[in-house]
């Protein structure tokens, strides 16, 4: 049993994963600012890059449930 787990209860590779979705989410809300304030500024360009970003994250996140889902059931 690794520190982590000794501690809280949760194997380490079940905590990484809730880790990575939580994470990845919370930078899905940041991005959108990004997104708001490079239409703002008129930089479609930028506006659209940090789209890709968000479309990467949303797929990193599906992911990570999927993976969370099948070792926790």
């Amino acid at each position: 049993m690794t520190n982590g787990q000794h501690i809280t209860g949760t194997r380490d590779e079940h905590y990484n994963l809730v880790s990575v979705l939580y994470h990845t989410l919370q930078e899905g809300e940041t991005i959108e600012r990004y997104i708001d304030d490079a239409r703002q500024a008129g930089d479609d360009e930028l506006a659209g890059f940090f789209q890709e970003v968000q479309e990467q994250d949303r797929q990193r996140a599906e992911r990570a449930k999927k993976l969370l889902t099948e070792r926790v059931t």
